[in-house]
């Protein structure tokens, strides 16, 4: 089966397109799928951008990974909504795309992105730019059919161990083969950071759990400072620490940190507060 634009593309029409300018977008969450994590919302806002950012090259280069400065969790996204996707870029040439971007449901917004910034490589060491391009036109046409993703794998948190109040550890094997490998990227498969994020936030959630709290259990509220530094291929094996930076009254602060073979993936910071989960 041909999985492109259909195990991990998030955008499915573009209403306003200033290439490298601004964008805005929707996507509708299909109604069978049990459930939408924050994560992959972030993963549709950035999408969104890299769309605007790639047409005003012409599909030169695209954006791999990057930095996110801080992302707001802010709500929830249910299957059966759309999200309206919007972003503004500060910069994007063939070096590297700088954007902010929110994802809002019914006007709502419930994730927000400041100071993204992504990396440009040759689109064609990734993907197919005529294709690109032709998608594009599609977004902005029509729009493409609604409901062709069917959710990726679910991943475990393997050998799962915590320190209470202090510190939880745990492996994370990246599948060598996966549908949304044949999306991201059909030319070179690279296991999505937004996917890593969301494991990431599976062990600070382990480890919150151990931290006391009182008027809810922790949240969850922003990814900070969200860095990858290098392609993780599929099937890699991938070490997740999560440690506890601060702790204060209704204020906890968590590193979380992906090494591979000892040497360090990625790295981000997780600010968290009393609530109610989403």
């Amino acid at each position: 089966m041909d999985h492109r634009y259909r195990a991990f593309s998030f955008v499915d029409r573009i209403s306003v397109l200033e290439p490298g300018v601004r964008v805005s977008g929707s996507w509708r969450i299909p109604s069978s799928l049990p459930g939408f994590p924050l994560s992959l919302v972030a993963e549709a806002a950035g999408q969104l951008a890299a769309w605007s950012a790639m047409a005003a090259i012409d599909f030169s280069h695209r954006p791999v990974a990057g930095i996110a400065g801080r992302v707001e969790l802010l709500g929830e996204a249910l299957p059966g909504q759309t999200l309206e996707l919007s972003a503004e870029l500060e910069t994007a040439d063939q070096e590297a795309v700088a954007y902010g971007g929110v994802a809002s449901i019914d006007g709502t917004p419930i994730l927000r992105l400041h100071h993204c910034v992504g990396p440009m490589m040759p689109a064609e060491e990734f993907d197919d730019p005529a294709a690109m391009r032709e998608r594009l036109a599609l977004l902005c046409g029509p729009g493409a059919e609604p409901g062709a993703f069917r959710a990726v794998p679910e991943f475990t948190l393997d050998d799962l161990a915590v320190e209470a109040g202090a510190v939880a550890r745990a492996k994370l094997q990246v599948p060598a083969e996966a549908a949304f490998f044949g999306d991201h990227f059909p030319r070179r498969p690279v296991f999505p950071g937004t996917l890593l994020m969301n494991m990431n936030l599976k062990l600070v959630d382990a480890l919150a759990r151990s931290v006391a709290v009182e008027g809810g259990p922790w949240v969850a509220r922003a990814v900070v400072d969200m860095k990858l530094r290098s392609f993780i291929a599929p099937g890699t094996a991938l070490d997740l620490e999560a440690k506890v930076l601060e702790h204060s009254g209704d204020q906890l602060l968590v590193s979380v940190q992906t090494k591979a073979s000892g040497r360090l993936q990625g790295a981000a910071r997780v600010e968290l507060a009393p609530g109610t989960a989403k």
